[in-house]
């Protein structure tokens, strides 16, 4: 009985031994995957960063286009367009029908 004892105690041993190597190896799996993700989101918060300086620059362009005085100066420039005399405006009036 006393062989069995060794011999149990021997396999336990080897199969710490061999355990501690297999840890430290998954331990570095774990480490690469994380520097992956860290990158990855580090990635991910840079092109954050450029869509939003992108969107503040279109919400500046859309403004500038639709101001007014752009409006104005196209329609006078290219288009021709002048504003009417107050003989020319017709008023319109519509008056609800009866249900």
């Amino acid at each position: 009985m006393s062989n069995i004892k060794i011999i149990l105690k021997n396999i336990f041993a080897c199969i710490a031994a061999l355990s501690i190597p297999s840890l430290l190896i998954f331990d570095a799996f774990q480490a690469r995957k994380y520097a992956d993700l860290q990158k990855q989101v580090r990635d991910l918060e840079r092109k954050q960063e450029e869509l939003v300086e992108q969107n503040k620059k279109l919400i500046t362009d859309i403004s500038v286009l639709s101001g007014a005085d752009r409006i104005e100066s196209i329609a006078k420039d290219e288009l021709g367009m002048r504003f009417a005399e107050s003989d020319e405006i017709i008023r319109v009036e519509m008056k609800e029908k009866d249900k």
